[in-house]
């Protein structure tokens, strides 16, 4: 069962909350941040190597120590106010006509270390680390993690009661994807000490996006345990900021692949060699995925259809099930000799969002020699692998929409 609290959150005034919120901080590289930010963007926070002239490296010590003089800034200058109580926050986003909803809390960092936060990818010290001292240097969350939780009925009513009878303190469609952001506040502490008592019969949260982030915070909380000889366990470093969705709300889009050669193949002869595990089928038009076992094959102006023939997966195996570990091992690895997805210079990822002309775009320009579209992970495969204590293949899963950074920010200082 988990542990959760509400928290007073430090957040853009109405007015400025598009102006202020961002896109999360690896979702873009220094330069492509330094174009979007405007005066106001907490890019001058998350990502402050932007503010040098030439960009400096972001591991930098000026560079962290630019962050903390920003987001002092922000908060002088009224950019980023903090609330006077303690709230749960309704933060809703809507994409392609669908919306969902999800609520803004604190989650505990023993929950991580006890497994109740269940995590389906593997992470880098060195990345985790660097969030650390952004952390730690703040004394806050300025970033949000992303969470699902097993869908609770209860919990869905109070969402949808909230909504229905309030304005949005935030309502507003973010540049450049287009997405909509919604946002409320619960003004209602029977209605919070209910949401919280709710929770601690919720068996388990799930990490969808934002493992990295969540380990640096667990960390913190950590180290800040072990340098206090009072330690209580109810101190305010002992919590993260994570926005929790119910899992049947959310979407998981695909996440493919593109390779730059064929191991010295020619792609009649690559095709040949593929038909050992595939049925291989050549398609007139830009083909999509239709199934589990189903794969987009794009190579040498052609679109082709692959579909795995039996005994190339698992199905009763919440690994080897995966449509990543059936391209990993049956092309990748066995056919171009590529290994280590996490090292490998011969292979790079596209995140769907970007449409399946991104992989013929980088196919037809030389770049690339084959594109390799996948169908999208469900979220049970997802809650079935983390349940089971197992890891994905890196770059298995990609949510959109992304959740922006400083919509609502939690301090422990």
């Amino acid at each position: 069962m988990v542990k959760i609290k509400p928290f007073a959150g430090i957040r853009p005034p109405k007015e400025l909350a598009a102006e202020v919120s961002s896109r999360p901080y690896d979702v873009l590289n220094s330069k492509e941040a330094k174009a979007e930010a405007g005066e106001k963007s907490l890019l001058h926070i998350i990502k402050p190597e932007i503010d040098f002239d030439p960009i400096a490296d972001e591991h930098a010590p000026e560079v962290y120590k630019k962050a903390v003089e920003n987001f002092a800034k922000w908060r002088a200058n009224n950019w980023l106010v903090q609330d006077g109580e303690e709230y749960y926050y309704i933060y809703a986003q809507t994409m392609n006509g669908r919306t969902q909803y999800g609520l803004a809390m604190c989650c505990n960092y023993e929950d991580y270390w006890n497994g109740k936060i269940k995590k389906h990818e593997l992470t880098r010290v060195e990345k985790e680390e660097d969030r650390m001292k952004h952390v730690e240097l703040q004394q806050a969350n300025l970033e949000p993690v992303f969470f699902a939780y097993p869908d609770n009925d209860e919990i869905n009513k109070i969402v949808a009661d909230w909504v229905k009878n309030h304005a949005a303190d935030y309502d507003f469609t973010a540049a450049p994807e287009g997405f909509g952001h919604h946002f409320w506040v619960i003004r209602d502490k029977k209605i919070n000490d209910r949401i919280t008592e709710i929770f601690a019969d919720i068996p388990a949260l799930y990490v969808a996006d934002g493992h990295h982030r969540t380990a640096a915070a667990a960390r913190v909380g950590k180290k800040c345990e072990e340098h206090n000889p009072n330690h209580t366990g109810n101190e305010e470093y002992c919590y993260f900021l994570a926005v929790t969705f119910p899992a049947s709300q959310l979407k998981i889009i695909d996440y493919n692949r593109v390779v730059k050669d064929l191991n010295g193949m020619t792609p009649a002869e690559f095709l040949k060699v593929l038909g050992d595990n595939f049925e291989v089928e050549a398609i007139g038009e830009t083909y999509t995925p239709k199934k589990l076992h189903n794969f987009s094959l794009y190579m040498d102006g052609q679109w082709y259809s692959l579909t795995a023939k039996p005994g190339t997966y698992n199905d009763n195996d919440p690994i080897e099930v995966l449509d990543v570990t059936v391209l990993s091992n049956r092309v990748l690895d066995e056919l171009l000799d590529i290994k280590d997805l996490r090292t490998s210079n011969r292979i790079d990822f596209v995140g769907g969002i970007r449409g399946l002309g991104e992989l013929k775009k980088r196919v037809d320009s030389g770049e690339m020699a084959a594109a390799f579209a996948l169908y999208p992970v469900s979220m049970q495969q997802l809650i079935d692998i983390a349940d089971t204590g197992n890891i994905m293949p890196p770059k298995t899963t990609w949510f959109e929409p992304k959740l922006r950074s400083g919509v609502v920010i939690h301090t422990f200082e």
